[in-house]
């Protein structure tokens, strides 16, 4: 392989933020490749420039406010607004100083931590030396969903380095000291936050339900403290049976147990939103799907003319070798470059003209597709087609997919056609979804419905794609209410 397919190959497989790392990179080594500085992203660049020109004409130029007629003396308390009118101008770019009380979307609107958050309480609340340090050491413990996994007896231990005891002689802080400062955390906010497993958590939260009822508190607490188990198993007549109720009001006990939160830090987190910038727009114009690459993931970049002038034949001087090193090297990466951009067009081409009754029905549309099949079509290696469709996303009306969701293997109909893993993942949770939720189907049951439809699946293949939408087995979808 020449150096010159060797990074073809290279940018061909590198998303699209690699890429534009990648461009700067090489602009920053080679001196001859520059941005086009009349390349517009727009298409409606005139119209742009239109508005831009009637915006200047609103806005007053330097010389115009140097000869306004200004007041030689202006009242004490006034001020710039009240002798001046504000010009009309553009808005102030988004890197400059914010309005105060004006929230921008690229704003970083991250909260505090589980931790940050319970401190700050922790700071709020009225606590001696020693209870301050054992709440620190349990805040600290505390995982991201809430849940306290050290051991009070791990505390107790590490209270003696932190406080400067005699770490032979632990016990100067007795459990029971851990455990009071313990029940005080676990009614911060979220309530629930530091239990040690799922039945204290719910019971802690039960205590701050508001309820009249004092027989249903009486119900969902034994509910919680002996069956929860049970309930997990979703067991409800030998739960009607113990407790020696009705459905009616097993129902209206389980609905109350939704109402609590059993994973009491998913409150309180910390995400950062992470975007994906598809590489290809695909929109319906006129009945036919037209593609397009997205401009915005590398500038258009040419060979700087000052410099390629000044390269010449017959000198072989250093400057001008390295001039002509330079002017090759950018010439191989511009084309690199659009052997990059045509290949992903000519490829997600073809993948759109083949999945196009996805585009207009959806996932029980999606067609039968392997690499195989696009590399005949466009006449390329296979191995060139799972490296342009790898981290390379389209955005469809239906939303923005890797080009690799639309290859999936298949399966035998009656009419001896053939149906995709795709469509028939997305039967079977319209199927669920449809069910009743007091009887949930069986995968046997499913796999008869999807054959009555002409779909030959047996019924591990059907456990097999439930599993993979994260649906769990009927005995654990069923639901009283």
């Amino acid at each position: 392989m020449t150096p010159q397919l060797q990074q073809a190959i290279r940018l061909l497989q590198l998303s699209s933020l690699e890429l534009q790392a990648e461009i700067q990179e090489v602009m920053e080594t080679n001196p001859l490749l520059e941005v086009e500085e009349d390349f517009e992203f727009n298409d409606n660049a005139a119209t742009d420039k239109t508005e831009e020109q009637e915006i200047a004409a609103e806005t007053p130029d330097a010389s115009q406010i140097e000869n306004a007629d200004i007041p030689a003396e202006l009242p004490t308390d006034s001020e710039w607004e009240d002798t001046f009118e504000q010009p009309t101008g553009p808005a102030a770019p988004s890197n400059q100083i914010s309005t105060p009380g004006i929230e921008r979307d690229n704003e970083d609107s991250s909260s505090d931590s589980l931790q940050e958050h319970l401190l700050w309480q922790l700071r709020l609340t009225p606590f001696s030396a020693t209870e301050r340090a054992i709440a620190t050491i349990i805040i600290d413990s505390i995982e991201d969903d809430g849940y306290l996994k050290t051991t009070l007896e791990d505390i107790q231990h590490s209270l003696g380095s932190d406080l400067e005891l005699d770490e032979n002689d632990p016990d100067n802080i007795e459990l029971g000291e851990i455990e009071a400062v313990l029940h005080r955390i676990q009614h911060f906010d979220p309530v629930g936050v530091a239990a040690r497993d799922l039945r204290e958590c719910l019971l802690i939260q039960l205590k701050q339900y508001e309820s009249n009822d004092l027989e249903n508190i009486d119900l969902l607490t034994t509910l919680i403290e002996d069956h929860l188990d049970t309930l997990a198993k979703r067991d409800y007549a030998q739960i009607k049976r113990t407790l020696k109720i009705s459905e009616e009001q097993l129902t209206d006990l389980v609905r109350t147990i939704q109402l609590l939160n059993p994973r009491p830090g998913s409150q309180i987190q910390v995400e950062n939103t992470e975007y994906i910038v598809p590489d290809v727009y695909t929109q319906k114009i006129h009945g036919r799907w037209q593609l397009s690459l997205n401009p915005d993931n590398a500038p258009r970049l040419q060979v700087a003319d000052h410099y390629a002038q000044m390269i010449k034949r017959a000198d072989n001087s250093a400057d001008n070798v390295y001039l002509k090193n330079n002017l090759q090297e950018a010439r191989w990466f511009l084309k690199s470059l659009q052997s990059r951009n045509e290949t992903l067009l000519k490829v997600s081409t073809a993948i759109v003209e083949r999945q196009r009754e996805f585009l207009d029905h959806g996932d029980e549309a999606m067609r039968p597709l392997v690499l195989h099949d696009i590399a005949e079509e466009v006449e390329m290696h296979e191995s060139t087609i799972s490296r342009v469709t790898t981290r390379k996303y389209i955005h469809t009306p239906r939303g923005i997919f890797e080009l690799k969701y639309f290859f999936s293997s298949h399966v035998g109909t009656d009419s001896g056609g053939e149906c995709s893993a795709t469509a028939i993942r997305a039967i079977i949770k319209k199927i669920v979804i449809a069910e009743n939720p007091r009887k949930p189907l069986s995968d046997s049951k499913i796999a008869d419905i999807i054959g009555d439809q002409g779909i030959n699946v047996a019924r591990r293949t059907i456990a097999k794609y439930r599993e993979t939408l994260m649906i769990p087995p009927s005995n654990e979808r069923k639901r009283l209410v």
